[in-house]
């Protein structure tokens, strides 16, 4: 049996090496792009590139989206062109954008009464995960509806967890992202005062990256920090964006998040200055302004 046809929406950082690696794996494929340059080396590769998200998704058995935020989201899914307009019954549809939870369930919600099917499926890893087919599946939705999507996942990851129902996914990568960039402002500060104080800074980051503190992001990203090397693999203002819906779900469960809005007054300090585009270890430039 032929391999079911994918419409993939947004060829970012992320989209594009998911996309890629659905192609490898023999899936036929058609892309959409708002930005129609990142489309054309797709084409090359095999794909065919879609003028619309409905002319994506108007033969696709699955329609994955990866993009930016809620407003990106919502403008490839819904609305005259969107991707639901020319969606059929049966089709599964796939939510991998870390998005609002208030978002996924509206979206849900819309897809049932298109008779589509619905997970919420955000990721952890980065810009090289993406590309080698490793990432992890953060699943939120029907146990049936994941096990029809699970060659689909296994094209672009190497772990699916299904956490609960539809919006599950959602919040703990939310939860996942808040975490990870209050250790990054962290790490900032605690750069701009080993750098300040005189301290040898390969010695200082020796203790905390073989220490308690050393965790594979903060690994990652003080190597980044110090090289430095701000090559986007996880954009400056997509952090800040994320910490803003993750402060927003807090408030709903009476939890506030008072560790996340002292991070997210740090990344839009970096946003202020000029550092959104670069990557998030480029939160650390404003205090070598000082």
């Amino acid at each position: 049996m032929s391999k079911p046809r994918i419409a993939f929406l947004g060829l970012g950082i992320m989209g594009g090496g998911m996309a890629r690696r659905l192609l490898a794996n023999g899936f036929q494929l058609t892309v959409f792009n708002r930005n129609v340059e990142r489309s054309k080396s797709f084409a090359a590769e095999g794909a065919k590139v879609a003028n619309s998200p409905r002319e994506a998704a108007a033969q696709a058995n699955f329609i994955i989206s990866m993009v930016a935020d809620d407003n990106a989201a919502r403008s490839l899914w819904t609305g005259e062109n969107g991707a639901l307009a020319a969606a059929k019954p049966g089709t599964v549809c796939i939510e991998c954008s870390t998005v609002s939870v208030n978002w996924v369930r509206e979206l849900a919600a819309i897809a049932a009464k298109k008779q589509c099917e619905f997970l919420d499926a955000p990721v952890t890893g980065s810009k090289n995960q993406a590309a080698s087919g490793e990432l992890n599946f953060l699943v939120g939705g029907d146990s049936a509806t994941l096990e029809k999507a699970r060659p689909v996942f296994a094209a672009m990851g190497k772990n699916v967890s299904l956490i609960g129902p539809t919006g599950s996914g959602t919040l703990i990568k939310l939860i996942n992202n808040f975490v990870c960039g209050v250790q990054i402002a962290a790490l900032a500060e605690a750069l701009a005062m080993i750098e300040r104080s005189g301290l040898d800074r390969a010695k200082a980051l020796e203790v905390l990256t073989n220490g308690a503190p050393g965790s594979p992001l903060v690994k990652a990203v003080s190597a980044r920090m110090t090289t430095p090397d701000f090559t986007p693999n996880f954009l400056l203002r997509l952090m800040a964006k994320d910490l803003g819906y993750a402060i927003q779900e807090g408030r709903k469960l009476s939890v506030e998040l008072v560790t996340a809005r002292a991070a997210l007054e740090e990344f839009q300090k970096a946003i202020t200055a000029g550092h959104g585009e670069m990557d998030i270890a480029a939160i650390v430039k404003p205090f070598r302004k000082s």
